[in-house]
C-alpha cells in the first residue's frame, strides 16, 4: 500500500532520511519494517511564528516495494542530422540542445566565452587584478551568467513549460535529487560547472556541436529570410534555424541587430543596489531566534516588495549565505551580483534592492530608439566607476546612512572581493531610483525588525536584472515577427528570468522548429 501524507514538525525531527523514518513510524503507528520506503514530494519552511516547522510531503510505501524513479531521456544520434545553430551556451542555448538532440536535429553552439574551466581564470582576474576580458567574465562563457551567480532555480514559469523536465535533466547531469522537492530548489556555484560540463559531454557525445571563443558578429537576411551567420568576423556559414540565445548583456548583439535594421525594442528593466547584511541578523529576524540559527535549519532568507509614490521597489536574487560578485563585462563600468555555494555558508547574506525603470525615465536617450534603455543602463554603471582611480571597487553606503543622506565615515565587513569604496550613493544613483530605495528601505524596516539597520551595507550597482531590449517574436511560433528563421530565445530576446524560465524558453524554440521542419 502507498499513501500520500504531509507532516509537519521540529526541524531536528525531519533533518535526514533516518529521522525522517523514525518520525513515520510514530505519526503512522507502525514498525519499521513496515515501512518499505518513502520519496519526497515537496519540502518547505514555515518560519511564520515559533518554533520553526519543516513541512513535508512525501508518499510512503507499506508492505511494498517502492517503484524505482528512472530519469531518462531519449538523446539521438545526430552526428548527421539536419543543423539549427544556436548563439549562446547558457541554460537556454544548451536546453534548446538537449531538445534538439530528443527531436532528431543537430545543434550547432556558438559561445563568445571559454568554458566553464578557463573561465574561471577570467573570474580570478576579475577579483585579484581588476581586469575585465569582455568576452569572459560572470556573464559570458560556458553556462551563461548562471553558472557562477548561483543556479537558483526557483520559477514561477509553470505555463511556460515542464518545470520537472528541466530539473530532472540537471539532475540527470549531476544536480542533487533534491530540487525535485524543495520549495526554493538551489544548486549552489560549487556545483554548477560539473553539471554544465556533463550537458556539453550530452551534446558531444550524440553529435551536436559546441564552438567556444566564438562570437556572433554578422548576421546576413535576404528577403527577410536569415541567410547566414558570421562568427569572429571571418568564418560564415550559411543557417536555416537560428536561435538567439546571447543572454541580457551582450549589448554589441543588440547593437548589430540595430544595425541590420533587424526589429528591436527598448524594454523595462530594474535598476539599484546589492544590499548585504550579516547571515546570523537575516536568521534572528527570520526564525524569530535569540542567538545562531539551529543547525538544522537553511540559512534564511527573504523577499521584499514595496510602491514608492507608485514604483515598484523589490529584492531580487536573494543570496543566503552568499557573496557579492563584480559581474561588469567591460571595462569602465561597475556591475555587481550575487551568487552563494551549495551549503550557503558564508557570513553574510546579500539581494538585489531594486527600483523598476519604465520607458518614459529614459529621458535624454531617446536618440537611441530602441538602445535608449540599453544605453541608459550603460551610463549608470559607469557612473558608478570611480575614473580616477581605474579600479574596480564598488560604490557603497550604509543603509541608515544613505537614507539619512549621511556619508558614510566607515563601511561594515563586505563579500565583495575587489573591494568596497565609501561614496554617497545619490551621486551614481538616478534621482527616482535613490528616492525610491530611501522610501521602500524605511519601510522593508517595519516588515523586518532589525532589516534597517547601519550593519548593512548597500553596495552599487545591481542592473543587469534582465535584459533592456526585447526582439519581438510571434507568440505562437516564437519566430522572429520581420525574420524568419530567427528564433529570439530567453533572458536576452526579453522572454525569460532566470536558469528554469531560460532552459523552458529554449526548449520551446527548439520544438517549434522542429514543427516547422516538420518532426512534430
Amino acid at each position: 500500500m502507498r499513501k500520500t501524507i504531509q507532516i509537519t514538525a521540529l526541524p531536528e525531527e525531519l533533518h535526514n532520511d533516518e529521522s525522517v523514518k523514525n518520525y513515520l513510524q510514530r505519526f503512522l503507528g507502525v514498525s519499521a519494517q513496515e515501512i518499505s520506503g518513502f520519496t519526497y514530494q515537496k519540502k518547505s519552511i514555515d518560519a511564520r511564528k515559533k518554533p520553526v516547522r519543516v513541512i513535508l510531503q512525501l508518499e510512503v510505501f507499506l508492505n511494498e516495494k517502492p517503484e524505482a524513479d528512472s530519469i531518462d531521456f531519449d538523446f539521438k544520434n545526430v552526428a548527421n542530422a539536419q543543423e539549427v545553430h544556436i548563439i549562446g551556451a547558457g541554460p537556454a542555448g544548451f536546453f534548446a540542445a538537449l531538445q534538439l538532440i530528443e527531436l532528431g536535429l543537430k545543434p550547432v553552439i556558438f559561445e563568445r566565452g571559454k568554458d566553464v574551466r578557463e573561465r574561471r581564470r577570467d573570474l580570478a582576474n576579475i577579483n585579484k587584478n581588476n581586469t575585465v576580458n569582455p568576452e569572459s567574465n560572470y556573464c559570458f562563457g560556458e553556462g551563461g551568467a548562471g553558472t557562477y551567480s548561483d543556479g537558483k532555480l526557483y520559477t514561477r514559469s509553470n505555463k511556460r513549460g515542464d518545470v520537472m523536465r528541466v530539473l530532472k535533466l540537471l539532475v540527470k547531469h549531476g544536480a542533487d535529487s533534491n530540487i525535485l522537492y524543495e520549495s526554493h530548489p538551489h544548486i549552489g556555484t560549487n556545483k554548477l560547472p560539473q553539471i554544465i560540463t556533463a550537458i556539453r559531454e550530452t551534446i558531444l557525445s550524440c553529435g551536436g556541436e559546441v564552438h567556444f571563443n566564438s562570437k556572433l558578429t554578422d548576421i546576413e537576411t535576404i528577403d527577410n529570410k536569415v541567410k547566414s551567420i558570421t562568427i569572429n568576423q571571418h568564418s560564415k556559414y550559411k543557417v536555416k534555424n537560428l536561435i538567439l540565445a546571447t543572454g541580457h548583456s551582450a549589448r554589441d548583439v543588440f547593437e548589430l541587430l540595430h544595425r541590420k535594421n533587424i526589429l528591436i525594442e527598448a524594454k523595462p528593466f530594474a535598476l539599484g543596489v546589492r544590499i548585504e547584511h550579516p547571515q546570523d541578523l537575516i536568521d534572528k529576524i527570520q526564525y524569530k531566534c535569540s542567538g545562531k540559527r539551529s543547525e538544522y535549519l537553511p540559512a534564511s532568507s527573504y523577499s521584499l516588495v514595496q510602491q514608492v509614490s507608485g514604483r515598484g521597489v523589490f529584492s531580487f536574487c536573494m543570496c543566503p549565505g552568499g557573496i557579492i560578485a563584480p559581474a561588469m563585462t567591460h571595462a569602465g563600468e561597475i556591475v555587481v551580483n550575487g551568487w552563494s555555494p551549495s551549503k550557503r555558508n558564508n557570513p553574510y547574506a546579500n539581494s538585489g534592492m531594486v527600483v523598476s525603470v519604465e520607458l518614459p525615465d529614459l529621458k535624454g536617450f531617446e536618440k537611441h530608439g530602441p538602445l535608449a534603455a540599453m544605453m541608459f543602463q550603460a551610463s549608470v554603471e559607469q557612473n558608478c566607476f570611480d575614473k580616477a582611480e581605474k579600479n574596480l571597487k564598488a560604490p557603497a553606503q550604509r543603509v541608515v546612512d544613505f537614507v539619512n543622506k549621511k556619508h558614510s565615515q566607515s563601511l561594515p565587513g563586505c563579500s565583495y572581493l575587489p573591494g568596497i569604496v565609501s561614496r554617497n550613493l545619490d551621486d551614481v544613483l538616478p534621482d527616482f531610483v535613490h528616492r525610491s530605495l530611501r522610501g521602500a528601505l524605511q519601510e522593508f524596516g517595519k516588515k523586518m525588525r532589525g532589516y534597517y539597520t547601519n550593519e548593512a551595507v548597500l553596495v552599487g550597482t545591481e542592473s543587469r536584472t534582465s535584459s533592456p531590449v526585447k526582439i519581438p517574436r510571434h507568440r505562437d511560433t516564437f519566430e522572429h515577427t520581420q525574420i524568419q528563421g530567427l528564433y529570439p530565445c530567453a533572458e536576452g530576446a526579453g522572454y525569460a528570468g532566470g536558469i528554469v524560465s531560460a532552459a523552458m524558453d529554449g526548449e520551446n524554440c527548439a520544438k517549434a522548429i522542429a514543427k516547422v521542419i516538420g518532426l512534430l
